[in-house]
């Protein structure tokens, strides 16, 4: 019969609370198992996913290094054989044919000199020497090979070399600078047109610098390239950055030795691909510097952490678990869907058997047409409403319950708009208020629409709502308040407030008078904060016309109606004494003299030195109220905390000697000892400094007086309010000095 809602919100307006739908505990239970399995089973996908993805980058990386390894293996061996042919071109040379028939020292000179270009222009080239046949040095560029003899094949006189063959060398090392090279030397023989032998010319070649010059085309600089040996020896790719655990990073380290499973896999293969736990390894077999029957093989490797892939692969990782997110909301927003579907199919059964007994509850319920004419009534709505059940039926609604047109108008757009209504009514005439809700009905398989209109009598309980709120807001205490209405009219105050403005118990005055003729001028500015903020805070000076003797501290809070109006003002009063440091600072860090004095105990203090003592003293005013956003009336609260907040920064800060006095509120002083013009200037630099780290530079001046000749306390306090004025107009650094004499 009425149709339930299930809206959070509007779950208070039910006609009966058992409409709703409910959770039972084997609802949720299901419902959380259905949610947790969902979870679980995209977490573990989404896993699976980012596994296969990183799998899939190591793969598609390791391709593509293993293709760059074929190009860099096929130019290294390239480069090996062209050395060879340039190691011929040397030999054959015009300059050593001249000092192999001529062996003079200007022939050796010519021949040395060219072989020191050699060696500038050609990176990979470190050395060149020239045997005679018996295999005795005859000419070097470098002594650094002197450690590095002939072969055994080539001086015992083997037949099947000579002529135009170069003889390469396996891998060797040679300190040069302090520094292990890898290098290979080429023979090549040097011989007469008789074919007899004149001598051997050997070339070193650094293996680095050949595949250095080989990598910048194809290898990015961060991705290492290493050549290892037959035995795992590293000949080159030493220093690499972050190398992972277990690699060599010192040429002559074994990989045999340092990672022997890596390299057993490497050993029984010509190339292939191995993946661990931390990174994936490429390898390449090469051949260099073959000769006949010896077979020079080394391996290419390089290698690439799994954390780099993973970094390549994060915004995949993030695109996936946004979308694996998105799914399980959604998921479980559909489970969520459907449990409360069936909740609510069942919820709709029982409705009907409760609405049958709507009229038989203790609140008072009416049953109205969409014309606003009743239909049906409950006996507890006849008593509250103080008339029989038939004189109420087919009456109108807004007659019996006298409401304004502006408010029914409000109900009837609300039934038709489908939404709740709710107002609290009095009758002017029973002195009776009641709490009024309203919600639209509709029967089920037709489209006739009603309303229905519940309430319930608050008469007695508004009274003492609104008696037990006054005095909420008046508590009596040591604080002198008031509460007034919104024309600053007197209704309730405490003691103390009678005590502070001198009035009688039941006095209805307004407190504007009461507060003197600074507040009569400020009033029409404090209403409009109080519209505004509904608060205000400031100060109010004592002067010979007021009712107190000390200034006082003055905070209004507003409290609004329903409407939005201000209705009452809670206003209290504090007697404003001098502001002191509330929280003192550790001895250690300041000595008790510099903790903040008022000004006449700085005055004292001043009289007690000499005049000596005196000339060599300064005085400074620190006026800390930014200009035009605080003044003497208008919200100090912010100003006490900041000048509290400077306070501590310059008694954190401040040297042995100096003294701080309060002045007024927003001005402090500082009586400088031992200082003259610069160290007084630059400690007001310096001071700016630390406020400004702090951010309490804003509206900062400084005025500075010296003590040039004999004056009173008040005149050097003269003197320098003159040069905080000047600090103010300059606009510059907000700090100016005044040093001057009486005329």
């Amino acid at each position: 019969m009425f149709k339930r809602q299930t809206n959070k919100n509007v779950s208070q307006f039910l006609l009966i609370s058992a409409q709703d739908i409910h959770w039972s505990r084997q609802q949720i239970l299901a419902l959380a198992s259905q949610v947790s399995v969902m979870i679980i089973s995209i977490i573990i996908f989404t896993t699976l996913l980012l596994n296969l993805g990183e799998r899939r980058l190591q793969e598609d990386w390791a391709d593509k290094r293993y293709s760059e390894l074929q190009t860099v293996g096929t130019l290294a061996s390239d480069k090996v054989n062209f050395l060879k042919f340039r190691t011929q071109a040397f030999a054959k040379s015009e300059l050593m044919n001249q000092y192999l028939t001529t062996p003079s020292e200007e022939q050796k000179t010519k021949l040395v000199d060219n072989w020191s270009g050699l060696l500038n222009h050609i990176p990979e080239l470190i050395g060149l020497t020239l045997f005679d046949p018996q295999g005795n040095k005859r000419i070097a560029s470098t002594d650094a090979f002197d450690s590095v003899p002939l072969p055994d094949l080539i001086l015992n006189g083997d037949k099947t070399m000579g002529g135009d063959d170069i003889y390469s060398s396996q891998i060797k090392f040679v300190p040069i600078n302090g520094k292990l090279i890898p290098f290979v030397f080429q023979i090549a023989w040097i011989e007469n047109p008789d074919q007899s032998l004149r001598g051997y010319l050997v070339t070193y070649n650094s293996i680095t610098e050949v595949l250095q010059s080989i990598k910048p085309a194809f290898f990015n600089h961060d991705t290492p390239l290493l050549l290892l040996g037959e035995e795992g020896k590293l000949y080159a790719g030493s220093g690499q950055q972050n190398p992972l655990k277990k690699m060599p990073n010192t040429l002559g380290d074994s990989l045999q030795q340092s990672n022997p499973s890596l390299w057993q896999q490497m050993a029984n293969a010509n190339f292939g691909q191995y993946h661990n736990d931390v990174g994936t390894f490429v390898f390449l077999k090469i051949e260099l510097a073959a000769h006949n029957a010896i077979i020079r093989e080394y391996f290419l490797f390089s290698y690439i952490r799994h954390e780099d892939i993973a970094a390549r692969f994060e915004q995949w990782r993030y695109i996936l678990i946004f979308f694996g997110t998105l799914i399980g909301a959604l998921a479980t927003v559909l489970l969520f869907t459907r449990h409360r579907f069936q909740l609510e199919k069942n919820a709709n059964a029982s409705s009907i058997n409760l609405a049958s007994n709507l009229f038989n509850i203790s609140h008072s319920c009416l049953l109205v047409s969409n014309s606003g004419r009743i239909i049906k009534a409950n006996k507890q709505a006849a008593n509250t409403l103080s008339l029989e059940i038939d004189e109420l039926l087919e009456r109108r609604l807004q007659r019996v319950l006298q409401l304004e047109d502006h408010t029914y108008q409000t109900l009837v757009q609300s039934m038709e708009s489908n939404q709740h209504w709710k107002e609290t009514i009095s009758f002017s005439d029973q002195h009776c208020t009641i709490n009024l809700y309203a919600q639209p009905g509709k029967v089920n398989l037709t489209n006739d629409n009603y309303w229905v209109v519940t309430f319930e009598n608050i008469t007695e309980l508004s009274a003492v709502k609104q008696q037990a709120y006054s005095y909420k807001l008046l508590s009596e205490s040591d604080v002198a308040t008031t509460l007034t209405d919104a024309n600053g009219k007197l209704i309730k105050f405490n003691h103390k407030f009678k005590k502070l403005l001198d009035i009688e118990d039941e006095s209805k005055a307004n407190i504007v008078e009461l507060l003197g003729e600074e507040m009569t001028q400020q009033w029409a500015d404090i209403s409009s904060r109080l519209s505004l903020q509904g608060k205000w805070k400031g100060q109010i000076i004592a002067n010979t016309g007021t009712r107190f003797a000390n200034s006082l501290k003055a905070s209004i809070q507003a409290e609004h109606s329903i409407d939005g109006d201000i209705e009452y003002l809670v206003i209290t009063l504090q007697v404003l004494k001098q502001q002191t440091l509330a929280k003192q600072l550790p001895s250690k860090l300041t000595p008790l003299s510099s903790m903040i004095l008022p000004l006449t105990e700085l005055e004292v203090h001043f009289s007690t030195l000499t005049e000596q003592n005196r000339q060599q003293t300064c005085l400074m005013i620190m006026d800390i109220n930014p200009e035009g956003l605080i003044s003497h009336i208008s919200d100090i609260d912010h100003l006490e905390k900041r000048q509290k907040d400077i306070e501590i920064q310059l008694l954190i800060d401040l040297p042995t000697g100096y003294q701080i006095a309060h002045w007024r509120l927003g001005s402090l002083v500082i009586l400088l000892p031992q200082s003259d013009s610069i160290q007084a200037h630059k400690y007001a630099m310096s001071t700016m400094d630390r406020l400004e780290q702090n951010d309490l530079n804003e509206g900062i001046n400084i005025g500075i007086a010296g003590y040039p000749e004999q004056q009173s306390f008040d005149e050097y306090l003269a003197n320098a309010e003159v040069a905080l004025k000047r600090a103010k107009q300059t606009g510059d650094q907000n700090i100016c000095q005044a040093f001057t004499r009486k005329t």
